[in-house]
């Protein structure tokens, strides 16, 4: 019997480890293929020396698959950015790296999670809404977007 190719592996066989320099251009490769308006390797840089919870997921063949920022500010969490490599969309890897920034979270002294998604981002919007995430704003014309120029910005919470 044949072994399963490797997009059809199973979210639980997913090992999470903390993003480092050596990681960035894997993650700078799933950033430029999710994002229209990537992060630099700079600011990826800059969040790993800001102390931020910076996250990477590995398969069962150790390629990294997502990764996540999450930064402490008081008593809430931001998660500022997290994406799962395109062509393994629809397997549940994302909704298993929301459980890790929720685990994150919840070991932080914080009473919430804060994040910001654009609406046109339908999947990650109604995966943000199934997991508890309530809209609680807008942030007007905050996104560069390549057809309008920008795009709001939703902004939602969840109370742990």
């Amino acid at each position: 019997m044949s072994a399963l190719p490797q997009s059809f592996l199973p979210p639980e066989v997913l090992r999470y480890e903390r993003m480092s320099e050596d990681n960035i251009y894997a993650v700078m490769a799933i950033e430029r293929s999710v994002y229209p308006f990537p992060w630099s390797r700079n600011v990826f840089v800059s969040t790993l020396l800001e102390g931020h919870d910076c996250w990477v997921a590995r398969d069962a063949s150790n390629s990294i698959v997502g990764y996540f920022v999450l930064m402490q500010a008081v008593d809430e969490a931001h998660l500022l950015t997290i994406a799962v490599k395109h062509d393994l969309h629809g397997r549940g890897i994302g909704r298993k790296l929301l459980e890790q920034v929720v685990a994150c979270a919840r070991a932080m002294p914080v009473e919430s999670i804060l994040l910001e998604v654009r609406p046109s981002n339908v999947r990650a919007v109604d995966l943000y809404e199934h997991y508890g995430f309530k809209e609680i704003g807008r942030r007007k014309n905050y996104y560069q977007a390549p057809a309008s120029g920008r795009e709001d910005a939703i902004v939602m919470r969840l109370t742990l």
